[in-house]
């Protein structure tokens, strides 16, 4: 498998589209381990130096620090709910079929089969 280099990968990072050859380490970075937290990490880090700049208002450090917090908590929380639409549409962008990915929530079955015995059972 094919690593991009460091120049690919902060285009990458940034939003756009690495060559052909590297499909499979897409693949691998969108939907792998730890694919989520690498999601957080390149969305928020900007975000957070960003939010930094608030601490040159005037005043007790608190104000600065509960305006940062207010920003920060909501985009977070949205960022996490919409992981799976920025997925598929940055697989889509490098030519990966989203549906090819398989989804995995291990507890799917289990509850499928829990309800289907406490509400189904005959």
């Amino acid at each position: 498998m094919n690593k991009p280099t460091f120049r690919q990968r902060l285009r990458y990072d940034a939003g756009g589209v690495l060559p052909e050859e590297f499909q499979e380490w897409v693949r691998r970075d969108l939907t792998g381990r730890g694919s989520t937290a690498r999601y957080l990490a390149r969305f928020l880090v900007p975000l957070v130096a960003l939010l930094f700049l608030f601490l040159l208002f005037p005043g007790p450090n608190w104000i600065p620090a509960l305006m940062m917090l207010m920003i920060l908590v909501p985009t977070v929380y949205f960022a996490l709910a919409l992981h799976f639409v920025y997925r598929v549409f940055r697989l889509q962008q490098h030519g990966i079929d989203p549906a090819s990915v398989t989804r995995k929530i291990p507890s799917v079955q289990h509850d499928r089969s829990t309800y289907k015995y406490n509400y189904r059972h005959p």
